[in-house]
């Protein structure tokens, strides 16, 4: 039986980074979000802080820089594919 990871928002106030880690861990990162009761690595609870992405990359494991890129990546709207109006010479 699979279990499905339930997860309580963290509303955006000004200035706040977007991008919650596990303090307990440093190993798990969310957007906007964290996980409820717990981490699903250390099974941590209430040990999220906000950063932003330039943060983590000074400090963080290439795994939570590339779990922190991937979790901003998949909120972040994609751009419109561009036409491009190229005419022959």
């Amino acid at each position: 039986m699979s279990v499905t990871q339930s997860f309580w928002s963290v509303p955006h106030r000004d200035g706040e980074p977007p991008l919650w880690v596990c303090m307990s861990c440093l190993s798990e990162v969310f957007f906007r979000k964290v996980p409820m009761p717990d981490c699903p690595s250390c099974h941590g609870v209430s040990t999220y802080e906000a950063f932003s992405l330039e943060a983590i990359q000074d400090w963080g494991t290439e795994d939570l820089i590339a779990k922190a890129g991937s979790a901003e990546q998949a909120v972040m709207p994609e751009p419109a594919p561009s036409t491009s109006l190229e005419t022959a010479p």
